[in-house]
């Protein structure tokens, strides 16, 4: 199936050349990153969505993967696996209406062809069901639900007819569909002629005319939907019943009160004939009772419009209760036997032999035929009897009702269209009468002797427009319409009735491509976000519009995905480029709401049906709200079986997280990239010689919600076997970005931070929390068994190797080191040369997690020094915690060993080379001078050969060949760091002339005591 691009969301709505522009050109035009905080607050408006709708989201994924299993299978433009699939889907909607009625039922009647909010039926029965609901589920329904899962249910079943109209299933595959979906046309007669039954002319004329065979499935559909879903029959009659004023069961009685006052005019004048109007006084005397007006003196069923005259009020509305009654049947498709039952149980036979006659019903719905319409007696009546109904509908003589009747018979509009009170009863009226009138042309053009003389007369007593003077239109004409109709405009603005228009007319591209758009900006304003892409035009009036489909309408987002899917899959290039960008929408819409709902299997099904690219990016999206292990492990495993390229995915989503924090950045300010590392406190105006201390807590608490972000995508690696340098190469640019002069954002509000710790601690916190999740050891263990063949940790070759990242503390070289290993019998076990390949290209993901190590040292020693029993603790006390000193100085000093030598020396291309410059001027300065704290600090209470580790220090950065001093020179802090030692030298000396062999005590050092303690940082 061709892919749903979304490259290039850049279209003018207006124009009709659209080009491709890549999705390097053009800025992905998408809501933005939402954070964890984002998601746990749209989580509770969604939850009551997901539980509601969460099986039917399960059972619409299934059905779709079936269809990919079976889509090798299919022909070109059959739709016969797709209708398949449209089944399942209306099947699943069908589920859902009958479970909700169940709830609702009694609540949802008294609507007669839309639904009624205003009064609800409401009996035990329904409180007990409701009861017992919420007693076993949780979730919250409404009467709503139920209409609009009607609606639903009828969209898929207007889908699989208009696919069986557009894209007719080949013979060989008739079977494979449902009999009760399936739509057969008519076949061509072989032996055709003006005598064939009215049966046959109606099928030869569906199969001749195309737009017939649609109009007419457009009317059974709209029959079909009426009789689901519309008020019953008995319930129109009970309710019009009491109008009548006559009680139930009393219908054979006909006009009951008409016929009891002609009777008493009779008895008063003693009568031996029929009343009459010209009977003399009978205008005065024989009246109705309100209003006064002259009765009916005959209770022919013409009586009426013969005499111009009326009935009782209450026989009145027994006959608009009686029309209505026979103008929904109609309105239902019911067939002409059912009408006939009908009519006689009531004693009003009349009535269905002034039906009798629709070319329509050859056949009752249970499939018998009816032998009157296969017979050729009297052929020439039919056109006639058609024209005769017709005319009376026009004649304004009758009741709104029955006009109504003998316009849907004739295919009169305007007669219809006076009792029309919703969107389909409006779209049957004018499709029922374009039908009817094309099958008049139709009989005039291919069967003239049939129609009778008197009807060939263009200027003759029958000669008028059936459609009220107005022309013809084509289905989206119609529709377009009926949008700008007010007593249609709430209706017509329901985004399912918008959907069936579409469909009906055709423009299902169309509204792809308008509302996708729309509802893609919808998103960006609820997200706050006023930067457009140039290329993307909107309308003059476009912001003030209230956008037809919102962001959380996810039952018609999930709709118009699936019939997107379906359209795709029978025509592949079925979609405009602009079509095609604008359906990626509607999809990646979608996905957004999986995910969200807790969906994440069935995230790469639909992503997969995405272009590349797409599918790319509306996962990467999603990945990061995915935090369980297991659940991270089966998606992974479903994107690799949909062949989804997962690196990019993984790496896509990391990139995007990025450049959202990016983007909030000031760009007016001149900060460099990477700001100087702040590890010790400021040295105030008094203190001028001394060192300084190191600032407690520096590296900050606070992990802002993008940082999680960034964090839990990267832990996606984990997963990924192999991609060794890839990974690392990824985990570096999230240590650099931590390091980098980034602004906080997306900071949850339950953290309360002080002044001092927002400009500094910037993404250490969350550095150190990368350190932590993803170390180099662990992502060492899980990816060598895929390289080597065994799970090793890579940093343990380091060690047993004694071999630096960029040399070793000897200053021997690499190849001179491996040199000395190379008569070991362990070489082949180990593979030293493929551990090597592996170390160098982790260097800078390894050192960077060394200096994050040697930083949180730094702050474990100071939370050590802090600690400090005074003099009257002294003891034990002062003995465990110099142990616990001496335990945090040596993790500081063996975290440092790896940052004197070779740090960040490797870059990995030319580009690399001054960024690692500038973040070892940054922070290896700092750092090194921190070390000096320490080690002069501890010697005081641990030992005095940390004052000549110092000096190793000092002796370290002077050397020749060492990459330190350099660094301290571009940093500008070479002063300071001479400083530093020259303080260091100033406490030996003053230790040294103090020197004696006496033990230190907790009462007294002696000089053992380092007194150049001058401003030391304690």
């Amino acid at each position: 199936m061709a892919g749903i691009s979304m490259d290039d969301e850049s279209s003018d709505l207006c124009s009709e050349d659209v080009s491709i522009t890549s999705a390097e050109d053009v800025p992905p035009l998408s809501p933005a990153w939402p954070t964890i905080s984002d998601v746990q607050r749209a989580l509770r408006p969604l939850q009551a969505t997901a539980d509601r709708v969460g099986k039917q989201v399960e059972e619409f994924a299934e059905t779709l993967d079936r269809l990919s299993k079976t889509k090798s299978e299919k022909l070109e433009r059959d739709c016969t696996y797709a209708l398949a699939l449209v089944q399942g889907y209306r099947k699943i909607a069908r589920s859902a209406v009958d479970y909700l009625r169940g709830i609702y039922g009694p609540e949802n009647q008294g609507r007669p062809g839309k639904p009624r909010r205003d009064k609800l039926h409401k009996s035990a029965s329904a409180s007990d069901l409701r009861r017992r609901h919420s007693e076993h589920h949780t979730d919250h329904t409404t009467v709503e639900d139920l209409e609009r899962w009607e609606q639903e249910e009828q969209t898929w079943h207007l889908l699989g007819l208009m696919l069986q109209v557009e894209y007719p299933s080949s013979d060989a595959h008739t079977k494979e569909a449902s009999s009760s979906e399936r739509l057969v046309r008519p076949r061509k007669a072989t032996r055709f002629h003006q005598y064939s039954s009215e049966r046959e002319v109606w099928s030869n004329f569906l199969a001749h005319d195309d737009q017939a065979w649609e109009r007419h499935t457009v009317v059974n559909w709209l029959k079909a939907c009426a009789d689901d879903c519309g008020q019953e029959i008995e319930q129109v009659i009970q309710d019009l019943e009491r109008s009548a004023d006559r009680g139930s069961g009393l219908w054979a009685h006909s006009w009951l009160y008409t016929k009891e006052s002609l009777k008493g005019q009779k008895r008063l004048r003693s009568w031996p004939q029929a009343l009459a109007p010209d009977s003399p006084g009978i205008d005065s005397s024989l009246r109705n009772s309100s209003p006064a007006k002259s009765l009916v003196t005959q209770l022919d069923p013409d009586a009426v419009t013969r005499q111009g005259r009326d009935l009782q009020p209450q026989d009145d509305n027994f006959e608009t209760a009686t029309w209505m009654a026979c103008w929904n049947m109609l309105r239902r498709g019911q067939d002409w036997q059912f009408i006939r039952t009908w009519c006689q149980e009531r004693v009003e036979n009349w009535r269905a032999i002034a039906m009798r006659g629709d070319p329509r019903q050859h056949s009752s719905k249970d499939g018998k035929s009816l032998s009157y319409l296969n017979h050729t007696v009297d052929w020439q009546s039919r056109a006639l009897w058609r024209k005769s109904c017709a005319l009376a509908a026009r004649s304004g003589l009758l009741e709104k009702y029955e006009a109504a009747v003998y316009g849907a018979l004739s295919g009169y509009l305007p007669s219809v269209q006076k009792v029309c009170g919703s969107w389909n009863d409006y779209l049957f009226a004018h499709y029922n009468s374009y039908l009817l009138r094309s099958f008049d042309q139709y009989v005039a053009t291919y069967l003239t002797d049939r129609v009778p003389h008197g009807l060939q007369a263009r200027d003759g007593f029958f000669e008028f427009s059936m459609t009220g003077g107005r022309r013809t239109q084509s289905g989206n004409q119609l529709i377009e319409k009926m949008r700008r109709l007010k007593p249609l405009a709430q209706e017509s603005g329901d985004p399912i009735k918008q959907l069936q228009g579409s469909l009906i007319g055709k423009t299902f591209g169309s509204f792809v491509r308008k509302y996708g758009f729309q509802l893609l900006r919808e998103q960006k304003r609820q997200a706050n976000v006023s930067q457009y892409p140039s290329n993307v035009a909107r309308s003059r009036h476009e912001n003030n519009k209230k956008p037809l489909i919102r962001p959380d309408d996810y039952q018609v987002i999930r709709m118009v995905t699936h019939i997107v899917l379906i359209y795709l899959d029978l025509e592949p290039s079925w979609l405009e480029n602009a079509q095609n960008r604008a359906a990626g929408i509607f999809v990646e819409a979608y996905v957004d709401f999986l995910g969200k709902a807790g969906k994440q299997q069935l995230l790469p099904l639909y992503a997969s049906r995405l272009s590349p690219t797409g599918a790319i990016r509306s996962l990467s999206r999603q990945l990061p709200r995915i935090l369980e292990f297991g659940e991270r492990r089966t998606v992974m495993q479903l994107m690799k079986q949909h062949s989804i390229d997962v690196p990019s995915v993984l790496n896509e989503q990391l990139w995007m997280i990025m450049k959202e924090i990016e983007s909030k950045a000031d760009d007016s300010t001149h900060d460099p990239k990477y700001p100087t590392l702040r590890i010790m406190e400021a040295r105030s105006d008094e203190q001028r010689v001394g060192m300084r201390k190191i600032r407690a807590n520096f590296m900050g608490n606070v992990v802002t919600d993008d940082q999680h972000d960034l964090i839990n995508g990267f832990e996606w690696y984990l997963l990924l076997d192999g991609y060794w340098e890839k990974t690392l190469a990824t985990g570096a640019v999230l240590y650099k970005h931590f390091l980098s002069n980034v602004p906080l954002a997306g900071i949850d509000t339950a953290h309360r931070l002080t002044t001092a710790e927002l400009p500094d601690s910037k993404g250490l916190a969350a550095a150190r929390e990368l350190s932590q999740r993803v170390s180099f050891s662990t992502l060492s263990r899980r990816k060598t068994h895929a390289i080597l063949g065994r799970e090793i940790d890579i940093s343990d070759f380091l060690d047993r190797e004694g071999i630096g990242m960029h040399g070793n503390q000897s200053g021997a070289s690499t190849s001179s080191r491996a040199a000395q290993y190379e008569g070991d019998s362990s070489r082949n076990l180990y593979k030293p040369e493929k551990e090597r390949y592996l170390l160098q290209q982790s260097n800078s993901f390894l050192n960077l997690e060394q200096l994050v190590q040697a930083m949180d040292a730094f702050e474990a020693w100071q939370a050590a020094m802090q600690k400090k029993p005074s003099l009257e603790l002294a003891g034990s006390t002062g003995k465990q915690w110099r142990d616990d000193l001496r335990k945090a100085c040596g993790d500081v000093e063996s975290c440092i060993g790896p940052l004197r030598h070779g740090w960040l020396q490797s870059p990995r291309n030319d580009e690399e080379v001054l960024e690692l410059e500038e973040i070892r001027k940054a922070c290896l300065p700092e750092v090194l001078l921190a070390y000096l704290v320490v080690l002069n600090s501890s010697a005081q209470y641990v030992s005095r050969e940390y004052l000549l580790r110092s000096l190793e220090v000092g002796a370290t950065v002077a050397s020749r060949d060492s990459d330190l001093g350099p660094c301290f020179v571009l940093a500008g802090r070479m002063p300071e760091f001479v400083d530093a030692l020259a303080f260091t030298s100033t406490t030996i000396i003053l230790a040294n002339e103090h020197g004696g062999g006496k033990k230190r005590t907790p009462t007294r050092l002696g000089i053992w005591s380092t007194k150049g303690s001058l401003n030391t940082a304690e």
